[in-house]
């Protein structure tokens, strides 16, 4: 059986059908211009030789996987064709569904985990990211997913420069029914995270999410700044913060890079949530942000509502890259 047939399969099973529906739905547009692409490479190109790759690279780039990432697949790609033979050019899918996922995936277990949450104590997950990207929207999502999962969870209003944020941040912690710690408009920070994890560690909370300030105006002052919380959190808790979350809006592509890299500077970012995978066709910055960055995407937007915000299954992903032509082929 090939990978596509094991991933056709996975995914319309009963228990992995309303993850499949999600990442279908939520892949629609990327998988709407690379479906497409690709059919049309397929279908102009009878055999699989130099300028078959050299458009497929196109494809790919167009995607936004990333030009680091796509050499690398195009490379791997021209290797398997030639291991396994390849001379039909449909046969091709099959490999780059396959390759996608290594890329992911890379050098790391197959299984990344999702959030490193403290058995018995309390974890604290930091979120940052730049103004206007959803990250308190992805806070009260979480919240929510957290609280669900039976967890006590309060939030700690650390973006306090922002008009609006921290009223935005209530409206969240509201839905999901936890707690916000808050001080007034342009108070310290740092100072609003340590009466976070006062309040935490007095009512019992399992986990303290802190939202930030995202100015990326002055470098220097947001890694201050950033600097000084996470000095506050590690007195409070040695060994904390658990996770340092980075929000990023996929529909800005590389510029989502550019972000990634100027706050991998700024903290010790352990994953990453990227909104708006729904709004874009350049989905493969997922790959791009994985391959140059080495940053695993742990949550993916993909829709509105308050559950689309979704765990990161790099198979999942694949099978919604690639869901037109899964049934295509069953047809």
């Amino acid at each position: 059986m090939g990978f596509m047939d094991k991933l056709k399969n996975k995914f319309q099973q009963k228990d992995s059908e309303e993850v499949s529906a999600k990442y279908k739905e939520g892949m629609k547009k990327t998988r709407n211009s690379f479906s497409g692409k690709i059919n049309d490479l397929i279908a102009r190109y009878r055999k699989v030789d130099e300028d078959f790759f050299e458009e497929l690279e196109e494809v790919l780039i167009s995607a936004d996987v990333g030009v680091t990432a796509v050499m690398d697949l195009i490379d791997e790609l021209k290797m398997e064709v030639k291991r396994r033979n390849i001379k039909d050019t449909k046969e091709v899918k099959e490999v780059i569904s396959e390759k996608l996922v290594e890329i992911y995936y890379g050098d790391d277990d197959e299984e990344i985990e999702v959030l490193n949450l403290q058995e018995n104590e309390l974890t604290v997950i930091l979120v940052v990211g730049v103004n206007g990207v959803g990250k308190t929207t992805s806070i009260g999502k979480l919240a929510h997913q957290l609280k669900q999962e039976g967890n006590k969870v309060i939030l700690a209003a650390g973006d306090t420069f922002r008009a609006g944020a921290i009223e935005q941040l209530e409206v969240w912690g509201e839905r999901a029914g936890v707690d916000v710690i808050k001080q007034n408009a342009g108070s310290d920070p740092a100072a609003v995270i340590f009466d976070g994890i006062k309040a935490a560690k007095s009512r019992g909370a399992d986990v303290l999410i802190c939202d930030t300030a995202g100015r990326l105006q002055n470098k220097v002052n947001l890694m201050n700044e950033l600097a000084k919380v996470k000095r506050v959190i590690e007195k409070e808790i040695p060994g904390a913060p658990h996770e340092v979350l980075l929000v990023l809006d996929a529909t800005t592509g590389q510029n989502a890079m550019s972000q990634a890299k100027t706050f991998s500077e700024a903290t010790n970012v352990s994953g990453i949530v990227l909104t708006k995978l729904d709004g874009t066709a350049k989905g493969g910055i997922v790959l791009a942000i994985r391959n140059e960055l080495h940053i695993p995407v742990k949550f993916v937007g993909l829709g509105e509502q308050v559950n689309d915000l979704q765990v990161f299954d790099a198979n999942a992903f694949v099978y919604g890259l690639f869901a037109d032509l899964l049934e295509e082929d069953s047809e």
